[in-house]
């Protein structure tokens, strides 16, 4: 007899579904920098009869009823973030980084407002353009002179240039972060021209959080945005924190109703959980991050790979960048160690102009998600042998697909977090 076509379509979902958690997380070695894995734990709560509810409004004052153990979570979840972050208010409620960049535009600029942050190809996210959040609300972007030896903005250009255009608002973080940025250098002639400061932290939050990185509010910072699922492990979601109580009450008007109905109290639980975690064990994840990063880069050069920043160190983050123009490109060398099961993407290095996206010069690592599963230094060795295998020596891809997946074998149980809670 036919199946029913409905419900092989209900069949084909499922299975798509069974075969994306095989292979993710029990084949692959994922390097995207922008990805990582909730806890068990945190994975369990995620699912709960919060994600069928509304919660609009403030803890405590929604405009629903039914909303208890909402507030209590979320006030919870709160508390949590500003002892990690040593901060007196947050919102929790943006749904993503992109809108809690959203919402700091739109609570610093108006319209025809001139902001200073990366270019793409030095490592802008979208958000921070034109063609991005930032044009939603009308601001106008011009880029930050740049010093592509350190892979950092140019300070003493910086000043120079803030000077002359008086900008309203100064934006720091982005999708390529490979060190702290100048924050204490620029905060002087920022308050000598009354010019707000944004940290765009959605890639170093974890890092921040364990103490490694740089802590923007200290070093100068006006406003911390953020994504909750990057070095931070939590589910996807996005925060704003600030001191400042006064941008505090425009953020949270920009928040709601600016830019959130609802705000998917699913989230929260997760989010406390993975805070929690932080709380235990994020200063000795945050470190092993950044070690492992450190420690692939220099394994790489030793392969033969330019990773950007050499003279440098390579990075104090979770991130290294490959410059592979002599291997084809980004999207070839990708699409390559995709095959093997090394998942990696493709990215724009400072002398890429905008129109070669689809292929340009270099590929963006960051080791956060394998450091969540307990792969330290010798793994790192491992990843770059796999890659100078199939990269340099020009090995079938396919034929290592297999040896990465039985490496992958012993590295499937989420490390740094609570292990054997029954719930």
């Amino acid at each position: 007899m036919e199946v029913n076509t409905t419900e092989r379509q209900v069949e084909k979902v499922i299975e798509a579904v069974d075969a994306q958690n095989k292979w993710r997380k029990l084949e692959c070695i994922n390097l995207i920098a922008s990805e990582n894995v909730m806890s068990p734990l945190a994975t369990k709560l995620y699912a709960s009869d919060f994600m069928h509810r509304y919660a609009e409004g403030d803890i405590a004052h929604r405009h629903y009823q039914g909303g208890k153990y909402v507030d209590e979570v979320e006030g919870l979840a709160v508390e949590l973030v500003k002892r990690l972050f040593n901060t007196t208010f947050t919102d929790l409620r943006p749904l993503s980084g992109s809108m809690a960049n959203l919402a700091c535009f739109k609570a610093l600029t108006e319209i025809g407002g001139v902001l200073f942050t990366l270019s793409v190809p030095c490592g802008a996210h979208i958000s921070h353009q034109n063609f991005g959040s930032v044009g939603i609300v009308g601001g106008k972007v011009k880029p930050y002179p740049f010093d592509i030896e350190r892979m950092n903005i140019d300070v003493d250009a910086t000043i120079r240039q803030v000077k002359k255009e008086k900008p309203d608002l100064l934006v720091f973080g982005g999708s390529v972060f490979l060190f702290p940025n100048p924050l204490k250098e620029l905060r002087e002639v920022a308050d000598e021209l009354g010019i707000r400061i944004m940290y765009d932290a959605a890639h170093v939050l974890g890092l921040i959080a364990g103490k490694i990185f740089q802590d923007p509010l200290r070093e100068g910072a006006d406003v911390v945005s953020s994504s909750t699922h990057k070095t931070l492990p939590g589910p996807q979601g996005g925060l704003i924190f600030t001191n400042d109580e006064e941008l505090f009450e425009r953020l949270k008007t920009a928040v709601f109703p600016g830019i959130v109905s609802n705000h998917h109290c699913h989230r929260i639980p997760a989010l406390c959980i993975t805070l929690l975690e932080m709380q235990k064990y994020g200063e000795e994840y945050a470190n092993n991050i950044v070690r492992n990063a450190q420690k692939l880069a220099g394994a790489l050069v030793e392969r033969g790979f330019k990773v950007l920043a050499e003279s440098y160190g390579f990075t104090q983050s979770h991130q290294v960048l490959l410059d592979v123009s002599s291997l084809g490109g980004g999207r070839k060398v990708a699409k390559d160690l995709e095959k093997a099961n090394i998942i990696v993407n493709k990215n724009l290095l400072p002398w890429d102009p905008l129109t070669s996206k689809e292929n340009p010069s270099g590929i963006r690592i960051g080791v956060q998600e394998m450091t969540r599963f307990g792969m330290a230094y010798n793994e790192m060795d491992q990843i770059a042998e796999f890659m100078e295998k199939i990269l340099i020596k020009g090995k079938n891809p396919h034929h290592k697909k297999e040896e990465v997946i039985s490496f992958r074998k012993d590295f499937i149980t989420p490390k740094f977090c609570f292990q054997n809670v029954e719930i």
